[in-house]
């Protein structure tokens, strides 16, 4: 008589459990899915640095001081404005061009903030609009110094009516 449990000695025989195989096959599918799935998406996130070329230079602030303090005539009064400036660039030549066309960028904004109106820029779009027409001033000045405007922001530091 043949009995699927022998005794060998002092040890019985543990019967096979099946589908183990199996379980292990599953968990090595999941894992290199897993992994898959990982540098998949890392392939997706690093294509649009790939297709962008090479990477931005850092951006380079340049303040404009002293802040420009102009009066301009409301109906009633004199109003004074005080505008502190600060321009932004990923050039560092653009920079140098600023600094060298100081003057004739102060006189630019100087110009163009004294021909303002208190009622103009009593709210946020006047504001906005003054400071995209400020950035105008110096990309034009910056282009006839460089050949290029790039000067890609300009931000107002301060703002200050009276």
């Amino acid at each position: 008589m043949a009995n699927a449990e022998t005794v060998d000695g002092n040890e019985a025989a543990v019967p096979k459990k099946k589908g183990g195989a199996k379980m292990y096959a599953g968990i090595i599918v999941l894992a290199l899915l897993g992994v898959g799935g990982y540098l998949y998406s890392r392939a997706q996130h690093a294509q649009p640095t790939a297709a962008a070329g090479a990477p931005k230079a850092p951006e380079l602030f340049l303040p404009l001081d002293p802040a420009f303090v102009v009066n301009f005539q409301d109906q009633d009064a004199t109003r004074y404005l005080q505008v502190g400036v600060t321009v932004m660039t990923h050039d560092p030549a653009a920079v140098q061009a600023m600094k060298e066309s100081d003057p004739v960028i102060r006189n630019a904004l100087v110009m163009l903030f004294s021909s303002q109106t208190y009622a103009g820029l009593s709210d946020i779009a006047g504001k906005k609009k003054l400071q995209a027409e400020a950035l105008d001033a110096v990309r034009k000045i910056v282009a006839d110094k460089t050949g290029k405007p790039d000067v890609d922001a300009l931000y107002f530091t301060s703002f200050v009516m009276q």
